[in-house]
């Protein structure tokens, strides 16, 4: 392999399907392209995916997000070095288009196959973005995960603790329908937080009291039911104000979670004494300015680097996907042709698997 690696990613493991080039070039890595067709309009009538219907508009799409991406890179398959693609977890329906889709190309050309770990792909984004070495910590946290982990290799992953029930995002697309706010929550409950009162509602902090990194958010979503229904109850319907507070309330009761799980989480991964400690973000809620803030701030009182990738790197996109896939390969792990979708997949496979699953996929 020489000094120059060009990868196509894939990416359908949930409700945007995506394909991109990226090229590591001189020890820097370049995003030569990165498309992405979203699926909101066909599940908002639903008021959350329904993964039929996903499935059904990545098998429609995929060929089209290729085709895209290397025109855009102005690349053709013959300047490729290889074909990376997500193949778990998530919706197995588009999963499986992805992955038949990087197959086919792989058997015409002959280039490597590499199946990534959606999750991977988040957690290794701060490489490609910051050059960030290991071992770092990474707070994965997202529509379908929430995880604390040691990244410390390209294919080795130590998990520290993850969510026990709903992921942040989907809590947050939850709290977005009960109150009659647009999909995908995540942005509707953040800019209705900044009009609310944080501490109007007594939201609780849920395993605040526990030992640990474990999370669990499902609590507190039916805390914020009730807080609405008791509203409704005594004013007969929620005005304008009561929602903002209770975006607020909840905003902030999910912020303080996962401060408080980080600093545990840090104490953890400095024991060990890193040359250069560094917690990295990643995934969709990693694009709340909030939370973000915060754990900058944590960061900063604790002498680690605070590392977020730029937002439009945070959500579901194949470049993540195209760059795990050059890390890979440059430690010589490709996959056999019969690559397989996987619709459950533990970075670390050492630990057990969190139970449970989401509406946006099973948890890993």
């Amino acid at each position: 392999m020489g000094d120059t690696i060009t990868i196509l990613g894939l990416e359908s493991s949930c409700d945007d399907t995506a394909a991109a080039v990226v090229r590591l070039s001189a020890g820097k890595a370049r995003i030569l392209s990165s498309v992405i067709i979203g699926q909101t309009a066909l599940h908002a009538p639903f008021g959350g995916v329904v993964p039929e219907i996903a499935a059904r508009a990545h098998a429609e799409k995929i060929d089209l997000c290729v085709e895209r991406a290397l025109s855009e890179a102005a690349c053709d398959l013959a300047g490729l070095d290889a074909i990376a693609v997500t193949s778990g977890p998530g919706l197995i329906g588009g999963v499986l288009a992805g992955v038949m889709c990087a197959r086919g190309i792989a058997a015409a050309t002959g280039l490597p196959l590499i199946g990534i770990n959606h999750l991977a792909g988040h957690a290794l984004t701060p490489r490609m973005t910051d050059g960030l070495g290991f071992p770092y910590l990474m707070l994965l946290v997202s529509g379908g995960h929430c995880q604390f982990l040691i990244v410390e290799a390209p294919d080795r992953f130590s998990r520290l603790g993850g969510t026990i029930d709903d992921a942040p995002g989907e809590a947050f697309d939850k709290i977005a329908k009960i109150l009659g706010l647009p999909q995908p929550g995540g942005p509707a409950v953040e800019a209705e937080a900044r009009r609310g009162t944080a501490d109007r509602f007594g939201f609780p902090r849920p395993l605040l009291d526990r030992a640990g990194c474990d999370l669990s958010f499902s609590g507190l979503k039916t805390a914020v039911l009730r807080a609405r229904d008791a509203v409704v109850a005594e004013k007969g319907g929620i005005t304008e104000t009561d929602r903002a507070d209770l975006c607020a309330g909840f905003q902030a009761a999910v912020a303080d979670v996962l401060v408080e799980k980080s600093r545990r989480a840090l104490e953890s991964y400095l024991s060990s004494s890193p040359a250069e400690p560094a917690l990295a973000v990643a995934g969709g809620v990693a694009a709340n300015r909030t939370i973000r803030d915060r754990l900058s701030e944590l960061c900063h009182e604790r002498g680690v680097r605070f590392v977020a990738p730029p937002l439009a790197l945070c959500t579901d996109n194949a470049a993540m996907i195209a760059w795990a896939g050059i890390e890979r390969l440059r430690i010589g792990s490709v996959e056999p042709g019969d690559l397989v979708a996987r619709p459950r997949w533990p970075l670390d496979e050492r630990r057990p698997a969190i139970l449970g699953s989401g509406k946006k996929g099973a948890k890993a």
